[in-house]
């Protein structure tokens, strides 16, 4: 199969996040999927498989099959108008999420993601003790939003990834809080998935854009992500739907061989 390495939400080579891609002319067993994406060792793997005009599409981390990942689906719809089709304009992805579009326009990919509002929870000792410093609030959707009060802060984190582990009911920890030059900025950090941090977190926004366009009375948002690579995503506010944008770059194409 054919195998693309690409960084999502950045023009730069070596920032953003990383994301593969692999073409798959059908699909293979999920335990061929699991062990490609393991031996891969990136946050993500992407594997797409052409259906009619759109496409089927799956993410795998080292470790688990998850059901929505941004930076591996813009970097999907990069391989697909620069490799696949470059006469494409907008690109339908059938997920595990439901139907994902992205629109491309000139370097610019824009994804339609669902919105997850999250519910503001009661804050607990580990929450606090796991990130090492004060949180301010606490809201829950599949990933735990933690609210501190700086950029500072949130740059400063140094996670207990094992007490992370122990907070129940949610797939990941996300740090946030207001930022200086964007909008928010934050962190995200998903240990049980085999993601210690993860550099730049499509999907979190899917949390963070309705929590922020609350707190800032705006529905045009823009993030960065303070991850060693970081990046940075356009966002808007669409009631039941977000919208998420950035740019791709490409490292590598090769191939894969699985016999």
């Amino acid at each position: 199969m054919k195998y693309y390495i690409v960084d999502a939400f950045t023009d730069e080579l070596f920032k953003g996040n990383q994301a593969g891609v692999c073409l798959l002319e059908k699909w293979l067993d999920d335990s061929v999927l699991q062990n490609i994406a393991a031996e891969n060792n990136l946050a993500e793997t992407a594997f797409i498989v052409k259906n009619n005009n759109e496409y089927d599409l799956r993410w795998f981390t080292p470790e688990v099959e998850i059901d929505l990942c941004g930076h591996a689906t813009l970097a999907s719809a990069f391989v697909i108008s620069n490799f696949v089709n470059q006469k494409v304009d907008i690109i339908n992805f059938h997920t595990k999420s439901g139907l994902l579009s992205v629109i491309r326009t000139g370097d610019l990919f824009e994804m339609d993601f669902p919105s997850r509002k999250s519910e503001q929870i009661e804050i607990s000792s580990i929450m606090s003790k796991s990130i090492g410093t004060k949180v301010l609030e606490a809201h829950l959707s599949r990933d735990l939003l933690l609210l501190v009060d700086t950029e500072e802060q949130v740059k400063k984190i140094s996670p207990n990834l094992e007490l992370i582990k122990t907070i129940p009911n949610c797939f990941a920890v996300i740090v946030t809080a207001k930022g200086k030059k964007v909008d928010f900025v934050s962190r995200f950090f998903a240990p049980n998935a085999g993601i210690p941090e993860d550099s730049v977190t499509g999907s979190s926004h899917s949390t963070l854009i309705p929590f922020w366009s609350k707190k800032l009375n705006k529905d045009d948002l823009i993030a960065f992500q303070l991850s060693k690579r970081g990046g940075k995503l356009y966002c808007k506010n669409c009631g039941d739907r977000v919208k998420i944008s950035g740019y791709a770059t490409l490292y590598l194409t090769g191939d894969i061989h699985v016999f």
